[in-house]
């Protein structure tokens, strides 16, 4: 037997308010049951499903698991601009003048996640 992975769980302090930038982030919804103010919310989109997860305490240490994200219409750079847009942060800043790397950033509540960069332009960097 296998197991599926049914969503990606977050704890946070405002399910809310993270689970719109996620939203925004993967061009999924919050799931009409949820509301501001919930202790849980979902955010629905075409790959696996975030949950957001109201915890008494604050995020303290480095994530152990984290998300590397791969831009689909957009080159990873155009992404990261995005994000930033969206209040995210810039952690560590991996990319190379070749071309290759990738980007280290936080979300509103201090979640690390990675942001490579898209098929395209890999590909463009393999045929050069």
């Amino acid at each position: 037997m296998t197991s599926l992975v049914r969503h990606i769980t977050f704890d946070c302090s405002d399910p809310y308010t993270l689970a719109g930038f996620w939203a925004e982030v993967t061009s999924g919804k919050i799931s009409e049951e949820d509301s501001p103010g919930d202790d849980e919310v979902l955010v629905e989109n075409e790959g696996t499903p975030l949950l957001f997860i109201r915890v008494p305490e604050a995020k303290q240490v480095k994530n152990r698991v984290h998300m590397d994200l791969q831009p689909q219409d957009r080159t990873r750079d155009e992404e990261v601009a995005r994000f930033v847009a969206l209040g995210a942060s810039v952690v560590d800043d991996r990319r190379t003048p070749e071309g290759p790397g990738w980007v280290v950033m936080a979300d509103l509540e201090g979640n690390e996640f990675c942001v490579e960069r898209s098929e395209a332009e890999r590909a463009a960097t393999a045929t050069a």
